[in-house]
């Protein structure tokens, strides 16, 4: 199971959305918007083949270090005490990796993405930044001093993200007083996630909310959260939302004419600005009464559309990332290429962009060559005869639905 772990737990997590969604339909909640949803499901489709990069990174890296530097043998995880140390060993340092994430520029730039989600739901779980599973992992090197070795540190980490995955929920409310004294909970993670100035910084704790007690972070959900991020991407495009406050920062650096500013700056807190850039205009607190939710007008028909190419999407991740995929290493990079064009595309047809036709035609005849023949359909003549039906019926949904080259029009939420 440490090959990909994410491999194993994406079925799963997808379940939980599945169930989400049928709870916000049968007790008809507005926890979940489409635009958004599918910019998070997309989002979070992309960032797993970085997980990949990252896990021949971690063995490779961490390796070196267990190798030559371990301190402690015998450690493993099929140890129920080893498994309970190393859990607790990934969460106290991810919760500093968490607060520096809120804390200094850099890794906020990393962090943000996640934030800038204007809901609060499982599929906001999934909207990861590409950038932040590798600066993650420059911290977690600890634990292969002491003697874990890098494959269950991996593993472990992604059980932990499955741990935090689980807090992005509004169908939970606070529980029992020794839960919540001790656990972080979905309570604590939706004031985490909350605009509100009083909720500002606070609860990074994934496994245990006591780091937060400890440390003087803590802060109880009171008031109804309001969920977003101050100066957000205004973006379905899973690069622009990847990249958002990178820009924003180059951008402010650029302004300076001093080259130490210019440099420091992505080492400073947030809001600190070079001299001679001038001081920050005050943001006013973002309220349910004066939020604005980003939105946009779509093409018609395209929620159908895009619910049926999520699910090629989900197959054509899991090509990308199982271990048991029979896809070379070459075909996988194609492969997550195809994938990040399709995602993009999804963001076009969400915001009505005019180049979506021209790239909707040439990734729908990219993946089907790629599936042809990555996976042998022309061996399979059944297999092969659907396949190909449901991209031609593709290709004629877009050239009948997506032909308007209007400008996106934004509306209120």
């Amino acid at each position: 199971m440490t090959g990909n772990i994410y491999a194993y737990l994406t079925p799963i997590a997808i379940l939980f959305v599945l169930l989400e969604i049928g709870l916000v339909l049968i007790y008809k909640r507005k926890y979940i918007r489409f635009q958004e949803a599918i910019a998070n499901f997309g989002t979070a489709l992309g960032n797993q083949t970085v997980n990949v990069l990252v896990a021949g990174g971690v063995f490779v890296l961490y390796g070196m270090l267990w190798n030559n530097f371990h301190l402690v043998e015998g450690l493993s995880i099929s140890n129920p005490l080893h498994f309970i140390l190393l859990l607790l060993g990934v969460d106290f340092i991810f919760y500093w990796v968490h607060r520096w994430g809120h804390e200094l520029n850099i890794m906020w730039a990393a962090h943000s993405p996640h934030h800038s989600a204007e809901e609060m739901n499982f599929m906001v779980a999934l909207r990861a930044s590409v950038t932040q599973r590798l600066f993650s992992f420059l911290f977690f090197w600890p634990l292969t001093i002491i003697g874990f070795k890098p494959e269950h540190i991996y593993l472990m980490t992604g059980l932990h993200l499955f741990i935090a995955f689980l807090h992005h929920t509004e169908f939970i409310p606070k529980l029992w007083r020794w839960i919540e004294f001790i656990f972080t909970t979905p309570s604590h993670h939706r004031v985490h996630h909350g605009v509100n100035y009083q909720y500002l910084n606070r609860n990074y704790g994934e496994f245990l909310i006591i780091w937060d007690r400890l440390f003087g972070s803590f802060a109880e959900e009171k008031e109804k959260v309001v969920y977003g991020m101050y100066n957000g991407p205004q973006s379905w495009n899973p690069i622009y939302i990847n990249f958002h406050y990178y820009i924003q920062l180059w951008k402010i650096a650029r302004e300076s004419k001093s080259v130490w500013p210019q440099f420091i700056i992505w080492f400073k807190p947030l809001g600190w600005l070079p001299k001679d850039v001038g001081p920050k205009t005050a943001v006013p607190e973002m309220t349910l009464k004066n939020q604005i939710k980003y939105s946009t007008v779509m093409f018609p028909m395209s929620k159908p559309y895009l619910i049926v190419q999520t699910i090629f999407g989900v197959i054509l991740m899991l090509l990308i990332i199982s271990p048991n995929s029979s896809w070379e290493v070459y075909e996988k990079i194609i492969g997550a290429l195809i994938l990040w064009q399709m995602i993009i595309n999804w963001s076009g047809i969400l915001e009505k962009k005019k180049w979506i036709l021209a790239s909707e035609t040439i990734r729908i005849a990219l993946m089907s060559i790629a599936v042809i023949y990555f996976t042998k359909l022309l061996d399979r003549p059944v297999m092969l005869a659907l396949f190909l039906v449901m991209q031609i019926l593709s290709l004629a949904w877009c050239y009948i639905y997506f032909r308007n080259e209007d400008k996106v029009n934004l509306k209120l939420a």
